[in-house]
């Protein structure tokens, strides 16, 4: 799948990495003034993984995803002012204000939504996945869910079906090694969540979630032998976030400079910007202009969030039903 990472791919790969990091890091800092409502868990660090799968999907292939859900949302081509508006608890706000950062939606871009149910995604992906045989689309379907959702029986179950349903469904576990404060070393009977998938009959598949070109090689293959009817594939990305599991977590369960030695050594956005203007494929200057495009992008969608209204009582019953 490299070779279809033209220049201009490129560039967007790193656009898209860019704002989930600027995005995250900027929320990092303003939660701390306890202006954000509601609960945040952020993505930072975890940029290729998001990126180098949803680059292969369309608008009317379908996401669900977890409640670190923010990287997935602006991948999946989410409005960035729309999101933060919501974080914010804003009217202007994908879902008007009402969900909040762990229940981001837009259907019309085919991203199911964030979600505050662990492993929650699987049977979501199922049925989207399904409506897409019946109807005979080349379209897929992607759950996305972390260590802690790999033990919930949701997951298990969705993954069964989706190989009983022969369903052109991709589960991405992302394994940053972590489910909230227990290590997966811990809490995952095998050293490896892509070797259950033996279990339900669909190829498993491991993957460096540092390396975008990793990320987006085995994220191709699986997608096009899904929409060639292939079936499922669990795909496992091995990472590691930079934040606490929630904001406020002060990860006291992880080794003194753990996450330090990771951005030094592992950062996906400094190997990606070392390798392409190695390889002469895009320049420094190419990157840095993209930089300020994306602060400025962040910083205009916190000062129009900050101003936004909220909603008004008389908003509190819309959006609850849908008339068919």
């Amino acid at each position: 799948m490299a070779s279809e990472l033209t220049k201009d791919r490129l560039l967007q790969a790193y656009r898209t990495m860019r704002t989930i990091r600027d995005f995250e890091d900027r929320l990092h800092a303003d939660f701390a003034t306890g202006e954000i409502p509601g609960f945040v868990h952020l993505y930072a660090g975890e940029e290729a993984s998001a990126t180098g799968i949803c680059m292969h999907l369309g608008k009317d292939d379908y996401i669900a995803s977890t409640h670190r859900g923010h990287g997935h949302c602006i991948a999946k081509g989410v409005d960035v002012m729309g999101m933060m508006a919501e974080i914010w608890g804003k009217k202007t706000g994908t879902c008007r204000g009402k969900g909040g950062s762990m229940h981001i939606a837009d259907l019309s871009l085919g991203m199911m939504g964030a979600n505050g149910i662990v492993g929650g995604g699987g049977p979501l992906i199922c049925g989207a996945a399904l409506a897409m045989k019946l109807r005979k689309l080349d379209d897929v379907a992607i759950c996305f869910f972390g260590d802690g959702a790999s033990n919930q029986g949701t997951i298990f179950e969705a993954l069964n079906l989706a190989t009983v349903w022969n369903l052109p469904a991709i589960f991405v576990a992302e394994n940053n090694g972590y489910a909230e404060a227990t290590s997966s070393k811990y809490s995952v009977a095998c050293d490896n969540i892509a070797d259950r998938a033996s279990a339900f009959g669909m190829p498993g598949v491991i993957v460096d979630g540092f390396d975008f070109f990793a990320v987006h090689e085995a994220a191709g293959e699986a997608i096009e032998r899904a929409r060639k009817g292939g079936g499922p594939t669990l795909l496992e990305v091995k990472l590691s976030r930079y934040y606490g599991h929630f904001e406020g977590d002060q990860q006291k369960y992880r080794a003194p400079n753990e996450v330090a030695h990771i951005k030094e050594a592992k950062d996906c956005l400094t190997t990606f910007a070392k390798r392409v203007t190695g390889a002469g494929q895009l320049t420094q200057a190419e990157l840095s202009a993209i930089d300020a495009e994306v602060a400025a992008l962040i910083e205009e969608s916190v000062r129009r969030a900050k101003s936004d209204p909220k909603p008004a009582a008389a908003d509190l019953m819309t959006d609850v039903y849908v008339s068919y």
